[in-house]
């Protein structure tokens, strides 16, 4: 079976995986681009201090886009120890992204926890200016949802004292004004009743196997890549074959 048919096949499917892999690098560092660039504040909403997240998948789509490209030119070369090489390189983004899936099934109450406390601390600090007070905002008037547990989160902020709850809290803009919201009695009637945490939480416990399998799946997948590499490699090398 060792033979130059077996050996272009092998080639050609080595090529197609990786220009797959080079895809997904550059889908990594599309979306570490556009975290840094359009998430920036809310990442700032679940971490204690500011993250390198956005960083780190910008780093590794760069890293993996080199590395597509050089898959598909030690295929082309056909050279066994560039082949040895790539293989190698894919193990260590299949132990990367298995570490990353498992830490992140693992540690998710963690997260949770992070993200109560930071959450609750830009509820309590807000001032309706600062960069994090604006991701409070966005993310109550995007969710409807109002405080860490509810509205009442608010009534120890700094903020409410004089100007009562934020403005995008209201269930309807039209019909909430800021006396209302500083009034205790009138106030719970203009403002969503559903708390952020609860929101957010509950979407990170439903989607959290979802998000594990994808996780896994793409891991297990350099695996393929891995397989096609050393099997080329080890065939070249029995029969002599060079790619000029």
């Amino acid at each position: 079976m060792e033979t130059k048919p077996v050996i272009t096949c092998l080639k050609t499917l080595l090529i197609v995986y990786s220009f797959v892999f080079w895809i997904t690098g550059a889908i990594l560092l599309a979306v570490g681009v556009w975290g840094k660039l359009m998430l920036g504040p809310y990442i700032s909403l679940i971490a204690d201090n500011s993250t390198n997240a956005p960083y780190v998948l910008i780093g590794t789509g760069t890293v993996i886009i080199v590395f597509g490209l050089f898959g598909c030119f030690a295929t082309c070369r056909g050279s066994p120890w560039m082949l040895k090489l790539y293989a190698m390189f894919l193990s260590l983004v299949f132990l990367a992204e298995l570490v990353a899936g498992i830490s992140g099934f693992v540690f998710r109450h963690e997260i949770k926890g992070t993200f109560y406390r930071t959450y609750n601390d830009a509820v309590l600090n807000y001032n309706a200016e600062d960069e994090v007070s604006h991701a409070v905002d966005n993310l109550q008037h995007r969710l409807r949802c109002c405080g860490v547990y509810n509205y009442t989160s608010w009534l120890g902020s700094v903020y409410y004292p004089s100007n009562g709850i934020p403005a995008s809290c209201c269930l309807n803009s039209s019909d909430c004004n800021q006396e209302d919201l500083r009034n205790a009695t009138v106030a719970p009637s203009k403002v969503y009743h559903q708390g952020c945490y609860e929101l957010v939480t509950s979407f990170m416990e439903t989607n959290m196997a979802i998000i594990a399998g994808v996780t896994f799946g793409i891991a297990f997948s350099q695996l393929i890549g891995m397989l096609l590499a050393c099997c080329l490699s080890r065939i070249i090398t029995a029969n002599q074959y060079e790619m000029v």
